[in-house]
């Protein structure tokens, strides 16, 4: 029977890892992916600046901000199921493919956008996420995501106009995706699938 045990804790733990590994790869396929979509996915696309589409009545945000906001949320996930010390791995990793795969007019923008905006993430989520996992996310996404947009818009653009539209996309999507956590933590639950160191 204690063998029968250990095995299902195994292949849980297995199934952990690969969730944890998912997240890494997700995290890291959003970076290319943000950089072309502000720049050719939207409502409006203005040569001079980015892609907006609307994310509140009368508010309009860079086409970007739902990979940015997803890209903030996967690394809590990274977090989450692989533990803090991948989770930093990714935004060096990140940083770095953030500037290869960036327009050459935004290397600098992106990267430093992307750097201090994840390592922002990082410092609301480590503190919150024993207690408050939920809420962690809700409020690094929110931190992430103010640090990414003030950054972003106001050195790829010269412009800070779109900030509000930012935040506000970048929201929604941490609440979806914090709405689906609360899904999988239940499931984790009734599995027994320890939470990552």
């Amino acid at each position: 029977m204690s063998h029968i045990v250990e095995q299902g804790g195994a292949a849980r733990a297995a199934a952990h890892g690969w969730i944890g590994w998912l997240a890494v790869l997700g995290f890291i396929l959003t970076i290319p992916l943000s950089n072309w979509v502000v720049m050719n996915v939207g409502v409006v696309c203005d040569p001079h600046g980015p892609c907006l589409i609307p994310v509140w009545p009368g508010i309009m945000s860079p086409s970007a901000v739902l990979v940015a906001g997803l890209a903030l949320v996967l690394r809590d996930a990274v977090h989450e199921y692989l533990g803090g010390r991948w989770a930093l791995y990714a935004i060096v990793i990140g940083a770095g493919l953030s500037g290869v795969f960036s327009e050459p007019s935004l290397v600098a923008a992106s990267v430093a956008a992307f750097l201090f905006s994840e390592f922002a993430d990082f410092c609301v989520y480590t503190p919150l996420r024993r207690r408050h996992r939920i809420m962690g996310v809700l409020l690094s996404g929110l931190a992430g995501s103010v640090v990414d947009s003030c950054i972003f818009l106001s050195l790829a653009f010269g412009s800070l106009e779109y900030v509000g539209g930012q935040v506000i996309g970048k929201f929604w999507v941490s609440l979806a995706v914090s709405a689906l956590l609360v899904v999988c933590r239940r499931l984790r639950q009734q599995t027994g699938i320890p939470a990552a160191g």
